[in-house]
C-alpha cells in the first residue's frame, strides 16, 4: 500500500518541526508549505490524504484556502482539519461550515492530532468501498455511488460531511440517533469531536435542504431522527 500524503499547510518553522518529529513513526509522507498558495499548487497536480491546514496564514488566509481546496473536484473528499490559535465559536463554526472535517486549536497534543489524522485517513479508505445504493425519502434522492444528491430535480451542493449525514439519515429513516452514535457513524468510532460540531453540521445541512430540512428532527435531550413524513 502506498504511503499516505499528509499535506501541512502551516508557516509557523517550529510548529512545522514539532509535526515532523511528532509524525515521524507514522507511515505517511509529509509535505510541508509555507502558505496556502504553495498548498493550493501542489494539490492541482500532486495527491493528498490529508491536510492539516493553518488559518492565519501570510498571504491568503486558511479559511480562503478551504473554500478554493472545495472547489477542486477531485478535493472534495480529502479530510481538511484547521490547526488554528483561533478557537473562539465564531471561528470554529465558520471554518466547519466552510467544510473543514475537524477543527484542532493550539496548543495541540500532537497525540491527539496524529489520531485525527488517523480517523480522517480511515473514512477516506474506507468510503470508496461503499456498495453502490440510492436512497430516496419524498423530493430528496441521494446517489452514494455518482456522490450526487438532489432535493426534487435540483442538486444540492453539499460538503463531504454533510454528504455523510445525509447519507446516514436517509438510509437510517426513523431511527433515533445519539450525536455519538451519528459522529460514529459518518467517521469512525472514538472520534473525538464536541456536540456543538455535530450540531452545526446539522444546522449547515437542513439550511442546505431547504424545505426538507426539517425532516431533520431534534429529539431533545437525546440526539436526532429523519422523519419519513415531511
Amino acid at each position: 500500500m502506498d504511503k499516505a500524503v499528509i499535506l501541512i499547510i502551516e508557516d509557523d518553522p517550529e510548529i512545522q518541526e514539532l509535526l515532523s518529529h511528532s509524525m515521524s513513526r507514522e507511515n505517511w509522507k509529509l509535505v510541508q508549505v509555507k502558505t496556502g498558495e504553495e498548498g493550493l499548487k501542489f494539490l492541482k497536480s500532486k495527491k493528498a490524504n490529508c491536510i492539516l491546514l493553518d488559518i492565519m496564514l501570510p498571504g491568503m488566509d486558511g479559511l480562503k484556502v478551504i473554500k478554493k481546496i472545495k472547489e477542486m473536484d477531485h478535493c472534495a473528499g480529502i479530510p481538511v482539519i484547521m490547526t488554528t490559535a483561533k478557537g473562539e465559536d465564531s471561528d470554529i463554526i465558520t471554518g466547519l461550515e466552510l467544510g473543514a472535517d475537524d477543527y484542532v486549536v493550539k496548543p495541540y497534543s500532537p497525540k491527539v492530532l496524529i489520531a485525527r489524522v488517523r480517523a480522517g485517513l480511515r473514512r477516506q479508505e474506507e468510503s470508496p468501498n461503499v456498495n453502490v445504493s440510492v436512497w430516496q425519502q419524498g423530493e430528496l434522492k441521494l446517489d452514494a455511488s455518482r456522490h450526487v444528491a438532489f432535493y426534487g430535480d435540483q442538486q444540492l451542493e453539499l460538503f463531504a460531511t454533510e454528504f455523510a449525514l445525509l447519507k446516514h439519515f436517509l438510509s437510517n429513516p426513523e431511527i433515533v440517533f445519539s450525536r455519538n452514535q451519528i459522529i460514529a457513524a459518518i467517521r469512525g468510532p472514538d472520534y473525538p469531536v464536541t456536540d456543538r460540531s455535530v450540531d452545526v453540521q446539522i444546522l449547515g445541512l437542513r439550511k442546505k435542504l431547504g424545505k426538507a430540512g426539517d425532516m431533520i428532527e431534534t429529539i431533545r435531550g437525546v440526539g436526532y431522527r429523519f422523519r419519513t413524513e415531511n
